[in-house]
């Protein structure tokens, strides 16, 4: 079952998706693909980050 930091993980990776279309495609201006292409990397960074978070919460993740 998802818990609400899922979701919030989830939720700021579809953002960033968006975020990095719009940008894309100008829809805040010019078109600035670059800042899309940048913008777009965030999201597998942050479902990264959420799972490692996960991982550690749940005890998956161990030092050394």
């Amino acid at each position: 079952m998802l818990k609400l930091s899922d979701y919030l993980v989830l939720g700021a990776a579809f953002l960033s998706f968006i975020f990095s279309v719009s940008l894309w495609f100008g829809v805040f201006g010019p078109d600035q693909k670059d800042a899309g292409l940048f913008v777009g990397l965030w999201v597998p960074s942050i479902i990264g980050l959420g799972i490692y978070f996960k991982a550690v919460a749940t005890g998956g993740v161990t030092d050394g």
